[in-house]
């Protein structure tokens, strides 16, 4: 699984192919929250002393969590990311080129698919806010809160995959590729994170935080 929360860019809402764009943060959040909603109608007539509950609808669910910006030098990053190098203001900078600026080629910001731990979240960044904590004597920050909500952003195809409940009766079979999670996976085949530990059974893999590049998984029905 993935060990540092991992945010990439897509241009449509299928996901499909290289991401245009990604972002790993150095300090993971703290918690995060996902909500689900239910829309009722409680319209109530005129005189009435109530009115039955209707089923309107469920809305896309949201997740929401903070995470840090630091260039205090007091947080250890790996070799690999050494975004904590560069000042707060280009840290915020490059987060934002992935999740919020508008993207001229299709005419909105990026879809993103938000990856941690057994969390695989389909979504555009729909809130941002940055509070600023540490500063220098001259005024220019080094530390940073960004607090940030998503809403999940789906195709119709997969939406409809929801609505039936129905996990896919056929295996399949999938080469890893770089950046590929077992999480990540079971979502795009099953629609649903949660069954990365049946596959991860099924295939016999015992370290599946480590995926190797160009291995063979199977999938199978999950009834």
């Amino acid at each position: 699984m993935q060990d540092k929360l991992k945010i990439a860019a897509y241009k449509d809402n299928k996901y499909s192919g290289s991401p245009l764009l990604s972002t790993i943060v150095i300090i993971n959040p703290a918690s995060y929250t996902h909500e689900h909603k239910v829309n009722y109608s409680e319209d109530v007539p005129v005189g009435a002393p109530g009115a039955p509950l209707m089923f309107k609808g469920i809305p896309p669910e949201t997740i929401s969590f903070d995470i840090y910006f630091d260039a205090t030098g007091a947080i250890e990053a790996p070799k690999s990311m050494p975004v904590n190098k560069l000042p707060v203001g280009a840290q915020i900078t490059l987060f934002k080129k992935v999740c919020f600026n508008y993207n001229g080629d299709i005419h909105e910001p990026n879809y993103l698919i938000i990856n941690w731990g057994s969390l695989v979240f389909k979504c555009k960044l729909s809130s941002l806010r940055i509070e600023y904590t540490l500063f220098q004597k001259n005024g220019i920050p080094l530390r940073a809160k960004a607090s940030c909500s998503f809403i999940k952003a789906i195709d119709a195809d997969s939406l409809a995959k929801e609505a039936n409940n129905k996990s896919p009766d056929l295996t399949h079979l999938i080469i890893v590729k770089q950046g590929d999670t077992l999480p990540l996976i079971c979502n795009n085949i099953y629609g649903d994170p949660g069954y990365y530990i049946e596959v991860a059974r099924y295939n016999n893999i015992v370290n599946f935080r480590n995926l190797i590049p160009g291995s063979k998984i199977y999938l199978p029905p999950i009834k």
